[in-house]
């Protein structure tokens, strides 16, 4: 399964971008779509995810501000970030897992996509 990362770039503070990613493959299903970042010097962390029903978790720093939202017929996930700062900027990477047609599990990694935040 080959995911494949867009909409990042350079944004002023407080200034919005969506990022979206589209997983295709050989795809049965999808049980979780996620966002992650990673800025210079630090570990990769969890921003977002979404269940295949909807239900969405967010990391503190982000609550408010971000919004993910999926689109199942289209395996495609889609992080809103508004109101961005500074610290927001980052490499973004998406994340699925699910089962392909074979029903064997899988779990993929976007090849990431830049979001810096800066006057």
């Amino acid at each position: 399964v080959q995911l494949q990362a867009s909409g990042g770039g350079l944004v002023q503070p407080g200034g919005s971008l969506r990022l979206s990613c589209a997983a295709s493959g050989s795809i049965f299903g999808i049980n979780n779509m996620g966002w992650y970042r990673q800025a210079p010097g630090k570990q990769r962390e969890l921003v977002a995810t979404i269940t295949n029903a909807g239900s969405t978790n967010y990391a503190d720093p982000v609550k408010g501000r971000f919004t993910i939202s999926g689109d199942n017929a289209k395996n495609t996930v889609y992080l809103q970030m508004s109101s961005l700062r500074p610290e927001d900027s980052a490499v973004y990477y998406c994340n699925v897992d699910g089962r392909v047609l074979s029903r064997r599990p899988f779990a993929s990694w976007g090849q990431g996509t830049q979001v810096t935040v800066s006057s």
